[in-house]
């Protein structure tokens, strides 16, 4: 299933060439993927026990983001493994692909942060959500 998040852009987000600085695209699909998560419960680190750290990420851009403009961010879930899933983040301006990610996320407990199992809370969760 997919989530969609919208970031209104904001003058600080933009650089020099007054597109959005590169770097400010995986602060924008963190925001998306922590309200997704978030919408399980707003404290889920200490409701459950489990937290989800970034792994990998890989950004392809296709056109720039500019100030003011409403970036709406999909999110779904590409793949299943055993401690960590796959997210595949996609942004558009007004229906014009904008930039695809993809990142790898591993679940960790909340006290060592070593990895465990997928929640079955968490999949089900991620599985089953839709556009908020």
């Amino acid at each position: 299933m997919t989530y969609s998040h919208e970031v209104r852009i904001r003058y600080a987000d933009c650089d020099m060439q007054g597109v959005v600085y590169n770097a400010h695209y995986l602060t924008f699909v963190d925001d998306a993927f922590d309200c997704w998560l978030r919408s399980l419960d707003l404290a889920f680190e200490e409701v459950y026990g489990w937290e989800v750290m970034l792994k990998k990420a890989e950004i392809t851009w296709q056109t720039p983001v500019k100030f003011a403009n409403k970036l709406q961010i999909r999110c779904e879930i590409e793949s299943w493994g055993n401690t960590s899933f796959t997210v595949h983040f996609e942004g558009k301006v007004e229906d014009e692909p904008s930039f695809i990610t993809s990142v790898i996320y591993v679940c960790v407990d909340h006290e060592n942060y070593r990895p465990i199992p997928v929640p079955q809370e968490l999949h089900d969760h991620l599985a089953t959500a839709q556009n908020s």
